[in-house]
């Protein structure tokens, strides 16, 4: 029994775990599998990683990113597929695994409950209501088209926008099915809205998205939730136009016109150009009938209103005759006021006689000498009043006066800038003065020596103290008067 044992070969848990994924590598190396979706993560690598159940087992499965890109629906936990790939291992964690290469629903039964579902979740969130649906424009300038650009889609669109009312159309080319088909649709509507109002590419008015008829699985872009978020937020009113008149995607009940086919989507785009004109031709008849109408109306009504009225000539002719009367009675008039202002003047000429005139001056004379007598009192007594108060000002100026100080003998000494000197240290050798007396100015030079303070009386209590120096006197030299 132990050379037994010692005879096995001995593996390491690498060799043993590469054993195990070549043998299971090689005996499923390609398997399709029938099960139900749960725990779909998409992982910010772009790596999906799911797991594969039916009621009694579950299995790992992961799908790389090159191959998420391709598959036609959005994975999501529940829905039943048939998912095709390769089985391995995965060794760091003791695993199998099958790594999907392709995956579709299975069966219509599932894309329909998955479409249900999603319909319940969008409604619920407010995405299908009629308050979020945009009225179409009565005549755009501008159309847009979100379609495959090869098909009989797009030529239908062309043709009966050109028959009903021709319009400027851009067309956006997207594929409608397949992978990667919903992106590039959602891409489409919001880059028609990212357009500048007034840029090189004029922004529609109106957007078509449209694509002809299918199965299920041909028409699941346009249930792909990133194409229904994107019509939601558009601002440019959008019309469906997916599949025939029986075919109903969540694009319907998001868009806010649905037509049951692209052809009806250009019908509903535009009008008719000849109906409108001839709507035009209509209306214009009818506003001509009308402005006649109304003018003949009126006319009626001014001739009626006309009846009415005096006329004219009986009108002007009661003034032409109070005119007449009035031109002959003016002369009259004018002859009667001459009289009665000749009668005033002559009334007033008697009044004015010179006796009279003579006697009214004297009056007015006596009047006036008798005003004066009243006044002359009155302004010789203010007058002597005045002269008294200004003579006692006099007086007190000519006591105040510094000029009654110079007549006493004294001086005022100014310096250059005509400030007067006030302390004795003020005056340097060689500084000029000048100097005003009683009977006028004249112009002094200090010549030398300094000043100080004359010396105060001795004090009795001290005989004893240093006798100050003799202060130097300040000569001052009569200079020329300037």
């Amino acid at each position: 029994m132990t050379n037994a044992r010692e005879n096995i070969h001995e593996y390491t848990v690498s060799e043993l775990s590469g054993a195990l994924k070549r043998t299971v590598e090689d005996s499923f190396g390609h398997v399709r599998v029938r099960a139900e979706l749960s725990g779909v993560k998409l992982h910010s690598s772009g790596h999906l990683y799911l797991s594969l159940k039916d009621d009694s087992a579950t299995m790992d499965g992961v799908c790389w990113r090159g191959n998420v890109s391709r598959l036609g629906f959005r994975p999501e936990d529940g829905l039943e597929v048939i998912a095709t790939g390769k089985l391995t291992t995965y060794a760091a964690r003791s695993k199998y695994q099958l790594v999907i290469e392709h995956m579709e629903p299975a069966g219509a039964g599932a894309l329909m409950a998955l479409l249900e579902e999603r319909k319940k979740k969008l409604a619920a969130e407010g995405l299908f209501d009629a308050e979020r649906k945009k009225p179409l424009p009565y005549l755009p300038q501008v159309i847009a088209v979100v379609t495959s650009p090869t098909g009989a889609v797009i030529r239908d669109i062309l043709h009966r926008l050109a028959d009903r009312f021709p319009r400027h159309v851009i067309v956006w080319p997207v594929p409608v099915q397949g992978e990667g088909a919903a992106q590039k649709v959602a891409d489409a509507v919001r880059g028609f809205n990212a357009l500048a109002q007034k840029g090189a590419i004029p922004k529609p008015d109106v957007m078509i998205v449209a694509r002809g008829g299918g199965s299920v699985e041909d028409l699941w872009a346009f249930n792909e939730e990133a194409v229904v978020r994107a019509v939601a937020e558009s601002t440019i009113p959008v019309i469906s136009a997916v599949g025939h008149e029986t075919d109903t995607t969540l694009i319907d009940f998001v868009s806010d016109k649905r037509a049951p086919t692209p052809t009806a989507a250009a019908e509903i785009a535009v009008p008719v150009r000849a109906d409108l004109m001839a709507r035009v031709a209509q209306l214009d008849s009818r506003l001509t009938g009308a402005r006649m109408r109304y003018f003949e109306r009126m006319r009626e009504r001014i001739a009626g209103l006309a009846r009415g009225l005096p006329k004219p000539a009986d009108m002007l002719g009661a003034l032409r005759q109070r005119l007449d009367d009035l031109v002959d009675r003016l002369p009259r008039a004018l002859r009667h006021v001459a009289l009665d202002q000749r009668a005033k003047l002559g009334r007033l000429e008697g009044s004015l006689r010179p006796n009279g005139l003579r006697q009214m001056v004297a009056y007015k004379r006596q009047e006036a000498q008798a005003i004066s007598r009243r006044l002359e009192p009155a302004l010789e007594r203010n007058l002597s009043d005045g002269r008294q108060r200004l003579s006692a000002a006099a007086r007190l100026l000519e006591t105040l006066s510094y000029q009654g100080v110079l007549a006493r003998g004294y001086a005022v000494l100014r310096d250059a800038k005509g400030v007067p000197v006030q302390h004795s240290g003020a005056l340097l050798p060689g500084m000029g003065v000048e100097a005003e007396l009683q009977d006028g100015r004249a112009w002094l030079m200090v010549q030398e020596g300094t000043v100080s303070k004359a010396p105060g009386p001795k004090a009795k209590s001290k005989p004893k103290s240093k006798p100050k120096p003799k202060p130097e006197g300040v000569v001052l030299k009569q200079g020329t008067l300037l």
